[in-house]
């Protein structure tokens, strides 16, 4: 299993800064220690390739009517072959993700 952080600024700029201090603030902050990439977009003409597979090939998805990443802190569950379990809004809490991990985990 693996956690991916990848910053962005299209949500009310709250991601102003460089790489370098994003990444101090949320390891200093939060304690985290999962791999965190370069600030990319989510949305718009310069989405980064990750998120336009994540957002084509998940329930953001509609009939080829692909949404935006609604929020920061939108979290993409996929499974070790690369498929899109769940997509979490961003308020969800990311315990309410274990049960669906646990699961991938043992499968």
């Amino acid at each position: 299993m693996e956690i991916l952080g990848f910053p962005c600024n299209q949500f009310m700029s709250q991601e102003k800064k460089c790489e370098f201090d994003i990444k101090a603030f949320v390891q200093g902050k939060y304690n985290v220690d999962f791999p965190m990439f370069s600030k990319v977009e989510v949305n718009g003409p310069n989405t980064n390739d990750v998120f336009k597979f994540l957002r084509y090939n998940s329930e953001l998805n509609q009939n080829g009517k692909v949404k935006y990443v609604p929020w920061n802190f939108t979290k993409f569950l996929l499974d070790k072959d690369g498929k899109i379990v769940k997509v979490y809004a961003p308020n969800e809490d990311p315990k309410v993700m274990i049960p669906e991990i646990e699961k991938l985990l043992h499968a």
